[in-house]
Order: structure tokens, then sequence, then C-alpha cells
């Protein structure tokens, strides 16, 4: 089965255990009285979402390069990482907003409506279905080098920090009186925070490869040190690096002997090329620029 189609498979899955969720908070909700569920389910509403996404722009990342676009689609997958960041940041914040809103309302004297055990059910039933789709989405993303695969896979795991915020509150309302309602918005704001602090990470990584940042210093000095493992090839410079989708497109100039017949440069570069490809994979985008040596 080739990558796109194992992309697929993966958000299927995920969206299959979304929708199944999804309605099942909205229900434990509703009969349950708890907001906080409700406010979950709509959590599970914005997964649902940003699988859609995935699914619609690893299609178009999947194609290969045409006459508008030199080194591929790769950077459509990018873009789809940053629009699920921007859906889990605005998923977090909402929920800060909805917690906060109800710490106000529990400091002016407001009593918190208590939810019942439905709700608390279908809490912790989130947590260990959410916490299953994240480690086989994970799993996969990483084994298919796949941004959107990954950061679609913590949208997984924020709803299931989410429902333990949920499950916190409802179980404490529930087991400790209606004094502790109050530990529904407590909990649902800490774990906003943590939302926040994965979605900034998803959000700076795929910017950074909007924007062409280069690759880490780490993999450059390891192609540095691919070119130079050559004889008569010398003086890696003006490396350029940057990431597209889930490959890498690499250009540096070389010196060489001057005097080498120009069948020799060539074909001196084009093994540095089938290095460089043995390593980072068959579809690295790579080009030498031969210099003769000074």
């Amino acid at each position: 089965m080739n990558r796109e189609k194992e992309i697929y498979k993966v958000t299927l899955v995920g969206s299959a255990g979304n929708v199944a969720l999804l309605t099942f908070k909205f229900i434990a909700g509703i009969m349950g009285h708890s907001s906080a569920m409700i406010a979950d389910a709509v959590h599970s509403l914005s997964d649902f979402i940003t699988d859609v996404v995935v699914l619609a722009f690893v299609h178009v990342s999947a194609k290969p390069q045409d006459v508008s676009h030199d080194y591929g689609h790769g950077k459509y997958e990018t873009f789809a990482s940053f629009i699920i960041g921007l859906a889990l940041l605005a998923a977090a914040t909402g929920i800060i907003v909805s917690g906060v809103a109800k710490l106000i309302d529990w400091a002016g004297g407001k009593k918190l409506a208590a939810p019942g055990w439905l709700a608390l059910a279908a809490a912790i039933i989130s947590i260990l279905v959410k916490e299953l789709l994240y480690q086989y989405t994970v799993r996969r993303g990483k084994k298919l080098d796949s941004q959107a695969v990954v950061a679609n896979a913590w949208h997984h795991r924020s709803d299931a920090l989410s429902s333990i915020g949920t499950t916190v509150g409802i179980g404490g309302a529930i087991l400790l009186g209606n004094r502790w309602t109050v530990l529904d918005p407590l909990a649902s704001v800490f774990v906003g925070a943590l939302l926040i602090k994965v979605s900034v990470g998803l959000l700076r990584s795929s910017v950074g490869e909007l924007t062409e940042s280069s690759l880490s210093g780490d993999i450059e000095k390891e192609i540095e040190d691919i070119i130079c493992s050559f004889p008569d090839v010398s003086e890696p410079h003006n490396l350029r690096t940057r990431r597209i989708g889930n490959r890498f497109a690499i250009e540096a100039h070389v010196r060489m002997d001057g005097n080498l017949p120009l069948s020799v440069a060539h074909d001196r570069a084009t093994a540095i090329e089938q290095r460089i490809r043995q390593r980072f994979g068959a579809q690295t985008h790579v080009t030498i620029h031969m210099e003769p040596v000074k």
C-alpha cells in the first residue's frame, strides 16, 4: 500500500472514532446535564474537521512535480499541519475562555450545575478511545514521515487530555458534592494551557517550513560529511537546505581538481547525489555544483 493510501487509512480510522465519540458526547452532555461534556463534544467535532483537512491536503501533496510545481506539492501537507495547529489553538482557547467564565460565575456566588453519571461514563470512555487513537496515529505518522498525520495525532491526544479535565470536574461534582463543581472549570483551564503549548509547537514547525527554514545543524553537518567522504572532493559551501512535505531539498557547491575530465567530475557529483538520496530518501531533491580548486 502506498504512502497516500496509508495516510488515508490512518485518518479514516480516526474519523470513524471521532464521529462515534462526538455523537455519544452530545447525547451524554444533554441527557447528563453537563455543559463540560457538551464542550468536550465540540472539541471532538474539531478533531473530525481536521481529519477532513488531512484527507483533502494529503491527496494534493501526493501529486508529482509538474510545470507549475518543480519541487512537487509537498508543502500542501505542511499547510495542512498549519491549519490543524490553528484549529487546536482555537479549541484550546475556547476551553480556557469557557473555564474562566465559569470560574467568574462561581466566584460571584453562582451555583454551577452538577452533572450526571452518564456524562462521567462518556468522559472516561473518551479518554480510553482517544488515547488509543493517538498511539495508533502518531506511530503511523512517524513511520510515514507525515507531519500532518502526527499533528492530527496530537489532536487526538488533546481530546483525551480535555476529557481528563472533564472527568475530574464531573467526578468531583458527583462524588464530593455541589461545592466542588468548580473543579470542572479549573481542570479545563489547566488542560487548555497544555493544549496551547502543543498547538504553538505545531504552528512553529509548519510556519518554519512554509517560510523556507533550513534543516537542523546536525543534518547539515551529516550532509557535509557525506560530501567530504568522496576522494578529490573538498570544501562544501553555499549549502542550502529545506524541507518540502516529507522530502528534503539540498543544494551545495563543492570543489574538485580543475584538471579532471568533465565526465569524471560529473560521475563524482552524481555519486554524491546518490549517496545523499540513500541516506535521506529516494525523493530527495539534490543539486551539486562543481567548482575548480583554487
